[in-house]
């Protein structure tokens, strides 16, 4: 039985590559790539030579057996366009389905967006919250900023560059307003950081491509006394997002262990008390 390498590439600049990754992708029978085309150049580019597979996100399950067939004779490397597989990337399909058959799973660590902009934003001295990339809109959208809200911890996400400037109003709309980083093209040669309240840099992105890559870190909320309090600090962040008041009820019970009748009716109260959240949704 063969091994499974999860090989971290560079998420910008091609020197940050380690020698393990090299001699792994170097010594494998075959690469599963998210785009074959983008690692084709970078193969290239330190001569290596491994044939290579498609493995993304529209055929990650079609091509998950046949991958696990070649598993079964000889070992095999996956890679995404940048960072770590399995990280908003393709790869925890395929890594769940090898653990299940039995095989061996070793990662090959490197480069990684989240690290990097952690590190850079001096506003993490703990633990974080990362959320990848938000849903795009409806109920996943809102029930996601919810939760996040109800966190104690810093946050992470992904952004697309043209949706920045919307997501940062909308996230200071919810989370309150936040000492934030937004960084951009991380490692490469227009590498860039911002640093600011939510509503600031709201305001700077506001209208404009904000080009390439897209990470945030916002800072932690102010600290607020245990107790009922939390449920209340809960219960509004899922209102703020836009959630009714028994969808609220629902998520903060999960959260806070308390019961859901009571948290529906102290959501109900608070939509009706706390100016703007009775425009929210109902229910």
């Amino acid at each position: 039985m063969g091994t499974l390498y999860l090989v971290a590439t560079p998420i910008g600049n091609l020197e940050d590559i380690s020698a393990r990754a090299l001699r792994v992708l170097r010594e494998v029978p075959l690469i599963a790539a998210e785009d074959t085309r983008h690692t084709g150049t970078m193969l290239r580019h330190f001569g290596i030579t491994t044939p290579l597979v498609s493995y993304h996100a529209h055929n990650e399950r079609s091509r998950r057996d046949h991958l696990l067939d070649l598993l079964a004779t000889g070992d095999l490397a996956l890679v995404t366009d940048a960072g770590s597989p399995g990280i908003s990337d393709p790869g925890h399909d395929l890594v769940a389905a090898a653990a299940a058959a039995g095989f061996s799973i070793t990662a090959v660590p490197g480069p990684s967006a989240v690290i990097a902009a952690v590190g850079i934003s001096g506003l993490v001295p703990g633990p974080f919250l990362v959320l990848g990339f938000l849903p795009r809109r409806g109920p996943e959208r809102r029930s996601a900023i919810g939760h996040a809200a109800a966190s104690p911890y810093p946050i992470v996400l992904f952004e697309a560059p043209t949706r920045v400037g919307p997501t940062l109003a909308e996230l200071a709309s919810v989370l309150g307003d936040r000492q934030a980083t937004v960084h951009r093209e991380l490692t490469k040669v227009h590498e860039e950081t911002r640093r600011d309240s939510l509503s600031s840099l709201a305001e700077a992105y506001a209208g404009q491509d904000a080009r390439g890559e897209v990470v945030v870190v916002i800072g932690a909320p102010e600290a607020t006394p245990p107790g009922a309090d939390d449920a209340t600090a809960v219960l509004l962040g899922l209102l703020r997002a836009g959630l009714g008041p028994s969808q609220a009820a629902r998520e903060a019970a999960v959260i806070t262990g308390l019961p859901r009748a009571s948290l529906y009716d102290h959501a109900r109260q608070l939509r009706d008390s706390v100016p703007g959240l009775n425009e929210t949704g109902s229910g």
